[in-house]
């Protein structure tokens, strides 16, 4: 079974096609593009270039979130569209898997940032490419008071602007920069449950910022009433 994964919940856009445990072919564009105008078109060189039919795909692996909202908007519902349409399988995967994933070290704690803005971060915390904690959305210094003591971590990731105070606060920690990875996307929705295509949301962790300027003003009747979004 062929499966399409792909990831645009920050600036990359990465994408790959894989057979199985296969890799067939990946994508990575690092430059700021608007990814609503280019996720489909780099799905379809991508498919091109091995000959593919939409029909010949199986799966779709999706970077879930969290990220950009713009990004993780435009990711699921191309990936709800498509998997819908083809009628094939639908599989969230956390995006900030996507940039632990390469690393494998056992005895390392993995911590994946991503930007989200005024010195806050989504940052996941991973060993072995196996969550050991929840993704969360934090401000940078209290992760990093948190994580004193711990014996070996790398920070990767979105970690090229947090560089010189996650430096200064753990001095032993890695920082080791890394961009999605689309490839390990597909290969970790190979062992996890399909979703509702209907009822599949990104993963946000925090509201956009005019929900909490409106929420300052007014008190929503009640969470599952609130705003529902795609």
């Amino acid at each position: 079974m062929k499966t399409l994964a792909f990831d645009t919940s920050n600036k990359s856009l990465s994408l790959a096609v894989l057979e199985e445990q296969t890799l067939l072919a990946d994508l990575t564009i690092n430059i700021k593009k608007n990814h609503s105008i280019n996720l489909m078109p780099a799905i379809d060189f991508l498919m091109a270039s091995l000959d593919l039919c939409p029909k010949d795909l199986g799966k779709i692996a999706v970077a879930q979130g969290p990220g950009s909202y713009t990004g993780l908007r435009v990711a699921v519902a191309t990936a709800k569209m498509l998997a819908y349409s083809l009628k094939i399988d639908l599989v969230g995967v956390s995006s900030l898997y996507a940039l632990a994933a390469t690393i494998t070290d056992p005895e390392t704690l993995v911590v994946p940032l991503i930007d989200a803005r005024r010195q806050n971060v989504y940052a996941g915390f991973y060993q072995n490419k196996e969550s050991v904690r929840a993704d969360q959305h934090i401000a940078l210094s209290d992760l990093l008071e948190e994580l004193k003591g711990q014996a070996k971590i790398i920070f990767t990731g979105e970690v090229a602007s947090f560089s010189e105070f996650i430096t200064d606060h753990l001095p032993e920690a890695e920082i080791r920069p890394t961009l999605p990875s689309a490839f390990e996307l597909g290969l970790k929705a190979q062992s996890m449950a399909t979703v509702d295509v209907d009822a599949f949301v990104p993963e946000y962790l925090k509201k956009v910022e005019a929900e909490e300027i409106w929420l300052k003003s007014h008190q929503p009747e009640s969470e599952t009433n609130y705003i529902k979004r795609v």
